[in-house]
């Protein structure tokens, strides 16, 4: 079976010849270069967010930013715009491309240049920098249809203590390792635990499952609190859908009637089996399909009302 990934899309030639803002400045993607010393390169020191741009909206923006602001506060780096100038950069960037729907936007800030090629925060005196890549890009449909295999993998989520898995920073290698664990066992993604064995979220997406009609996700202790995550949750608690935030465990999972990834990319993604095992009888997703049509109500309700 091909593999395949929740940020699986289309491809579109167009890509090859877009805008890329990188300090400033809005040049073409050939010439959009960072310098080998700058310490999101160096170090994987630096945040980012992901975002989909729908029918000229940037979809839910004012939480993006304040998982970005928050992070950036939490590891004191100096952002160097604010609110209202991410946004102009972020509509500069598609005015630039012609962009105004089936977008995937990418921003990243880092900590800047540094002095010398060591860790030390202090040497980075040259910052921040801040580059935005969009891109023309739509879920392809076949991930919908055919959903992903998830393997359980030996990497997990950490402890806050560690390296706070709600921080989304440039250092994703614990998620590489595991994504190529999963790979390793023959499947699309990888299914991560938390530091005690209980089941968490994969190297890309959160993780739900459906059990008689409840929706479960694991508690927000080891895992990145996702936009779509929190829309889900929400959704599920305004339509009379029993959802919990919980900690289970494999044995729960093995035997759930359906289950499913979110991210902004992808929305709601089905999982068709995890570690082999086929979830469900391969018919029932009605509680997905439900949330799926609540979430994408929701998206046209916010584009309507013209949020930014």
């Amino acid at each position: 079976m091909t593999q395949q990934t929740t940020h699986d899309a289309d491809d579109d030639l167009h890509n090859e010849s877009i805008k890329i803002f990188v300090n400033s400045e809005i040049v073409p993607r050939h010439e959009a270069k960072v310098l080998v010393y700058d310490s999101g390169f160096m170090l994987g020191d630096g945040m980012w967010e992901g975002m989909r741009l729908h029918n000229g909206r940037w979809v839910f923006l004012e939480e993006h930013l304040d998982r970005l602001f928050d992070s950036c506060k939490a590891i004191s780096l100096e952002i160097g715009l604010d609110r209202d100038g991410l946004k102009s950069a972020l509509q500069e960037t598609a005015a630039a491309n012609g962009m105004t729907t089936d977008v995937h936007c990418r921003l990243m800030v880092t900590r800047g240049v540094k002095a010398k090629p060591f860790q030390q925060p202090s040497l980075s005196r040259s910052g921040p920098t801040i580059v935005i890549i969009m891109e023309h890009s739509k879920p392809v449909t076949r991930s919908a249809q055919d959903g992903i295999r998830l393997a359980t993998v030996a990497q997990v989520r950490g402890l806050p203590h560690a390296q706070d898995a709600k921080l989304n920073s440039h250092s994703k290698l614990n998620c590489v390792i595991a994504c190529l664990q999963a790979e390793a066992a023959g499947a699309d993604e990888a299914l991560m635990l938390d530091p005690y064995g209980f089941v968490n979220t994969t190297n890309a997406c959160n993780f739900f499952i459906v059990r008689n009609g409840e929706v479960w996700t694991s508690t927000s202790d080891y895992c990145m609190a996702g936009v779509t995550r929190r829309k889900v949750i929400d959704l599920c608690r305004a339509n009379d859908i029993p959802v919990f935030e919980k900690n289970f465990s494999l044995y729960e999972t093995y035997s759930a009637d359906e289950a499913f990834l979110t991210g902004s990319f992808g929305g709601q993604t089905p999982v068709s089996s995890i570690d082999g095992k086929a979830i469900g009888d391969g018919g029932d997703s009605s509680v997905r399909l439900r949330v799926q049509g609540l979430y994408r109500d929701l998206i046209e309700a916010y584009v309507s009302r013209g949020d930014v």
